[in-house]
């Protein structure tokens, strides 16, 4: 049984910037990120201090990164369709008038 793609593949029009993006996001996570094992490796204790009732810094931290990895590929897929899509039409609409 032969297994292709459900559509058609073609070339990627937004592949640079897609990977520009992705690159971006990446380091600023990875920033976020580098904070939070910052602060456990220099000063561990600050963890412990309650930042919202019942929650402490640790924890808010930890959902934090969750979130803001979630919000960053909702975010990432957005404007990576975004862009496809201008540059599908642009190409498509170049591709009319020859």
């Amino acid at each position: 049984m032969l297994h292709e793609p459900a559509t058609p593949v073609g070339k990627d029009l937004a592949a640079t910037y897609k990977m520009r993006l992705g690159v971006l996001m990446f380091l600023f996570y990875s920033l976020f990120y580098a904070g939070f094992v910052a602060i456990n490796l220099l000063n561990p204790l600050l963890m412990e201090v309650t930042i919202l009732p019942g929650l402490n810094l640790a924890t808010v931290y930890g959902f934090a990164l969750i979130l803001v990895a979630l919000i960053e590929a909702l975010a990432y897929d957005l404007f990576c369709r975004r862009k496809e899509q201008t540059l599908n039409n642009t190409q498509n609409t170049q591709g009319e008038g020859n």
